[in-house]
């Protein structure tokens, strides 16, 4: 019998999909575009899905289609969220579209460092591996952290937070700002849940790449997903969630969506890797805090503090959104992801499909 032979990563194509909706991002937007196309290892193609917003669609089909001609390699389509308004439902609307093998997802106010296509793409040369993320690095509109605001609930602002593992690690669930996914994988799970997480400037709900990632490793028990902490982005954390307002709100709204979650995956698999953080985590950040506090550095009492309130507010969403499922009041939906167009090596090949795209 003769040894199989690792795939060769460098000619795995890569569509990068980036969910927008408002136009009060537009610089934001650019910015991620921009540094999807000075990726040293390049993407065939970026998709830009529009979340029910007309205006800004036309906009940014005036900005790159003149430019990129939309189907070149490489090149830039801008495309409608062909499901209901959400990140869950536009997401999969990038998927059905997206012409690579590998398909990875960018914040729309995040920006990618050069090698970060490099060091995902890196992680299927194990025909296992299913997800790679990477590591996500807040950008304070401050210009530094909050003094209160503690590295364990990095999470509240969509970035790694401390706790999880450095370097090259196995792990239960990619965050879904700065995650990559073999394209095979939508076709064994389906897409991302609707119902469950954001939708525009509305709560601040979640979890629904968790929901993903735990349902793609039952429908294939040897799947392999990774956190590569290589693959960098930095994310745009704006005013507004620097302040306590936002802070306990967001956390509450966690609560509400892993208890849809645990509902749908159990409480086994869906606290999983919460157990180990609100055990371990947490508790080490709290008295790391205090001892800052005893040494009169800033801030520690408010980190003692918010890390408590945090794990309150979160407790509370948990137990509101129990009931409400239980009552039958709250519960997402999956479907499957139809490819608009087969995933192919080299990702303007072929006819272009303009379906759900503005112009």
């Amino acid at each position: 019998m003769r040894a199989q032979h690792p795939p060769d990563v460098h000619r795995l194509t890569v569509s990068v999909v980036i969910c927008v909706y408002t136009e009060d991002r537009w610089q934001d937007i650019l910015a991620a575009v921009s540094s999807v196309r000075a990726q040293s290892r390049p993407a065939a193609e970026t998709l830009l899905v529009v979340d029910h917003n007309p205006a800004l669609g036309q906009r940014l089909e005036k900005e790159f289609g003149e430019q990129t001609g939309g189907a070149a390699p490489g090149g830039v389509r801008v495309l409608a969220n062909a499901g209901p308004r959400g990140l869950s439902a536009g997401r999969n609307t990038g998927i059905a579209a997206a012409r690579g093998e590998i398909v990875a997802f960018l914040d729309d106010d995040a920006v990618a460092e050069r090698d970060w296509l490099h060091h995902l793409v890196s992680g299927y040369a194990d025909p296992r591996v299913m997800a790679v993320g990477g590591r996500t690095v807040p950008a304070w509109s401050s210009g530094r952290r909050p003094a209160w605001f503690p590295e364990e609930f990095d999470w509240v602002v969509g970035c790694t937070y401390r706790g999880i593992p450095p370097g090259k690690v196995r792990v239960r669930n990619v965050l879904g700002g700065n995650a990559s996914f073999r394209r095979s994988a939508f076709d064994a799970a389906g897409g991302f849940a609707t119902g469950i997480g954001r939708d525009g400037d509305r709560r601040p709900l979640g979890c629904e790449e968790t929901e993903l990632c735990i349902r793609l490793s039952r429908a294939l028990p040897d799947a392999v997903l990774l956190i590569d902490d290589r693959a960098v982005i930095h994310h745009k954390v704006p005013a507004g969630r620097e302040r306590f307002g936002y802070f306990r709100s967001r956390t509450y709204a966690e609560g509400l969506s892993k208890a849809l979650v645990t509902r749908s995956v159990g409480a086994d698999k869906g606290l999983e890797s919460e157990r180990r953080y609100t055990s371990r985590v947490l508790p080490a950040g709290v008295l790391r805090a205090l001892r800052d506090a005893a040494r009169g550095r800033p801030g520690g009492a408010g980190r003692a503090g918010a890390i408590v309130s945090g794990v309150a507010a979160a407790a509370g969403g948990y137990v509101v959104g129990s009931v409400r499922v239980r009552r039958g009041d709250a519960g997402f939906s999956v479907a499957p992801v139809t490819p608009l167009a087969p995933p192919a090596n080299g990702a303007g090949g072929g006819s272009e499909e303009r379906e759900g795209a503005y112009g």
